[in-house]
């Protein structure tokens, strides 16, 4: 951890500590936002047509890949959270597991979904990378991660996607997801 890491971690979570209001919209953005992309993927898979299947089915493999590496990655970098490290500086706004917090897995998730469907779909994508974004400066916010675990976690999530969209796994993975796709009915009117 730099100074850096730190100074904005520290700033980040103080503006909270001063702007209750703007904490409670984070907080509840930040526990509910991993069901929110699975319920974006979820009704992409099963309603969004044959461009948006395809995208759910990569951005789910790629999610599966990256949060591999990234638990791999936590146990071997073994990096404390900010409320362990500067336990009485950092403000705490929801309880959390003092486990590892290099890499963000909600970080890692959230942009491993978000940069697949970008190869998909522009608009879904960059939707999704707004909130991608917004999911990981709460988890800075918050007090859980420092900057670098969410910007980790953000690479590593793109990386499993560009894995994923720009290698022969794709064919396979489009392939099941088309088959899956054949037997649904619904259909997004903008698919």
């Amino acid at each position: 951890m730099t100074h850096l890491d730190w100074h904005i971690t520290h700033a980040a979570n103080g503006y909270m500590v001063h702007h209750d209001g703007m904490e409670d919209a984070l907080g509840g953005y930040e526990h509910a936002g991993i069901a929110i992309f699975i319920l974006v993927l979820l009704t992409l898979l099963v309603v969004g047509g044959p461009r948006l299947r395809r995208a759910a089915a990569c951005a789910g493999v790629a999610t599966g890949i990256a949060l591999l590496v990234g638990q791999i990655l936590s146990r071997l970098v073994d990096r404390p959270r900010p409320f362990i490290t500067h336990a009485h500086a950092v403000t705490l706004f929801s309880p959390h597991v003092a486990d590892p917090g290099f890499p963000s897995d909600h970080a890692t998730g959230a942009f491993a979904i978000a940069a697949s469907v970008v190869a998909y779909d522009r608009r879904w994508g960059g939707v999704l990378l707004v909130l991608a974004a917004v999911l990981s400066v709460g988890r800075v916010a918050l007090g859980v991660h420092y900057p670098t675990d969410v910007i980790a976690g953000a690479a590593l999530g793109v990386s499993a996607a560009l894995l994923v969209i720009h290698t022969p796994l794709r064919r396979h993975i489009e392939a099941i997801a088309d088959r899956f796709g054949d037997r649904t009915a619904f259909r997004l009117p903008w698919a």
